[in-house]
């Protein structure tokens, strides 16, 4: 059957669905069941040392013959070695995001990698296909993890970056479900990416406190802090709400360096500290109830978004 959506093409998947490499969420084990259940699984590299990212490939290898891909945050110290380890193991898919595309694209497409980069603006969209990537990511505000300094909303910043470029949109930020699926289509994306939804997946390696508290989550309960940094949404907390009042009485780079510390996220997402731990999570984690599966999840989206299609189709707008 032929593919007729750009990105099912590109990819060669099954559905225009992407699971988004979240640090310590993103592991084999998610990426493989989203990949068998028909859409882009992707490992996130951000939270792994080489040598752990190997055996996640390795693994994800074994526990899938369908296309999966890695996330690169490009501000990693050790992104030389990941891509060497991405290039050696023949990965046929990366996600670069958090830096400048322009180093190591034209190195993985050498490799015949498809290469796909995360951006949250028209002037980063341009230069990344100006790099040469296959498609872009056009994350909005709501978006958890690394965000955009601008605070640009999804439902505009989709548009405009679909007017700005002519390769493949997918779009990413606020998107759990087929209702929001079918709106960023109707804004002109040709796929979506999906983080949150798929951080409380049964399959995510996030601690299950963690998974608890999103879900118990409500509207509000998220907050975009670092932007002196990098700006990152977090659920509301005590190192949370410490960022905040320190960035209230003007906190500088350097200061936020270190409250930071290190493995802030490992301490919150991967060992459960729901009280010093950076807690990274989108706006859309007040609309997320259940753990489930990853199939179950994707195959609820793309029922939900068939039908919605179907219902908007049936009603009669004529005045």
């Amino acid at each position: 059957m032929e593919l007729k959506n750009p990105i099912c093409r590109l990819f060669n998947i099954k559905y225009p669905i992407i699971q988004a490499g979240m640090v310590w969420c993103s592991g084999w084990k998610l990426a493989s069941a989203v990949s068998n259940s028909g859409g882009l699984g992707i490992i996130g590299a951000g939270s792994m040392y080489p040598a752990i990212l190997l055996e996640h490939i390795r693994q994800c290898k074994q526990a899938t013959d369908k296309p999966f891909g890695v996330n690169i945050p490009l501000l990693y110290p050790n992104v030389q070695e990941i891509i060497d380890i991405v290039i050696q193991e023949e990965v046929k898919i990366v996600f670069t995001s958090a830096g400048n595309p322009v180093t190591w694209t034209a190195i993985l497409k050498e490799k015949g990698i498809t290469v796909v980069h995360v951006v949250a603006n028209t002037k980063f969209a341009l230069k990344a296909q100006e790099a040469g990537v296959d498609a872009i990511v056009a994350e909005g505000f709501e978006a958890g993890g690394h965000n955009g300094r601008e605070e640009t909303t999804t439902m505009c910043l989709i548009p405009i970056i679909k007017e700005a470029v002519h390769i493949p949109v997918i779009a990413a930020g606020g998107i759990a479900s087929g209702k929001s699926m079918l709106a960023a289509f109707a804004l002109g994306a040709d796929a979506v990416q999906i983080g949150s939804a798929f951080a409380i997946a049964e399959e995510s390696s996030a601690h299950p406190a963690f998974k608890n508290k999103i879900i118990l989550s409500a509207e509000g309960d998220t907050r975009l802090a670092m932007k002196k940094l990098v700006p990152v949404r977090l659920l509301k907390n005590e190192f949370a709400d410490a960022i905040a009042q320190a960035e209230a009485e003007g906190a500088d780079q350097t200061q936020l360096k270190e409250m930071l510390g290190k493995a802030r996220a490992k301490l919150g997402m991967f060992e459960g500290d729901l009280a010093n731990g950076e807690l990274e999570i989108g706006q859309v984690s007040a609309m997320l109830k259940e753990i489930k599966p990853a199939k179950r999840i994707l195959e609820e989206i793309w029922e939900e978004f068939l039908k919605a299609k179907n219902e908007l189709a049936a009603q009669n707008f004529d005045i």
